[in-house]
């Protein structure tokens, strides 16, 4: 079966050039194409795409936000990031909120065919000079609590657990499904190498996380 891409971009002509290149590969194929947050999450709505490419910054609803959005309602779904950036600090961040992949635009069609590839079979891809700079800043941040490796709403879930709530409350306080707010505890809890709710509660309290 072929790799079903989605990809989301609000300039008509990186589109164009991508869907060009997509075409030229037997494994892979459009599936649909959105130019801006709330286009792509219709879209969802209805399809799922083995990876979506996203560009990182559009108009209105985008960026980490975007990201966060598409996996509370969408957990699996892989995430390839195209951005105009390739700092390290943009990277941490965008890997961090759930993203599968990251990739500068100016990558060579090679390199976005072996991401795309890779998310497809369920595993991740960071373009290799911004994977060599994170490599090089681990011992920056090594000394950095291990919650700092969380994302955003994986760290509130954190949070509400370690002050006793129950995975329906916090979907009924986050207006998420049961299964999302699962999701994200299951990935807090192998981040954090968590292996009981104790050990959550303990870690919050060392760290004043419950207030």
């Amino acid at each position: 079966m072929k790799i079903r891409v989605l990809i989301t971009d609000d300039h008509a002509i990186v589109r164009e050039g991508i869907k060009q290149l997509l075409s030229l590969y037997d494994d892979v194929e459009l599936s649909d194409e959105a130019a801006d947050g709330d286009h792509l999450l219709n879209l969802l709505e209805t399809q799922c795409p083995d990876v979506l490419i996203l560009d990182i910054l559009m108009p209105g609803l985008s960026g980490i936000p975007l990201i966060e959005t598409l996996l509370d309602r969408h957990p699996a779904l892989p995430i390839l990031i195209l951005s105009m950036h390739n700092e390290t600090q943009v990277a941490r961040r965008i890997i961090r909120a759930g993203a599968r992949g990251y990739l500068s635009k100016d990558c060579d069609a090679d390199t976005l065919i072996t991401a795309i590839r890779r998310l497809a079979r369920g595993g991740r891809y960071i373009q290799s000079d911004v994977a060599e700079k994170l490599a090089f800043d681990y011992d920056e941040a090594i000394d950095a609590p291990r919650h700092e490796t969380l994302s955003k709403r994986e760290f509130l879930v954190l949070c509400l657990l370690a002050r006793g709530m129950s995975v329906n409350e916090i979907a009924d306080e986050l207006s998420i499904s049961n299964k999302t707010v699962s999701t994200h505890k299951f990935r807090l809890m192998h981040k954090m190498s968590f292996s009981s709710h104790t050990e959550i509660v303990r870690y919050a309290l060392a760290h004043n996380l419950i207030k």
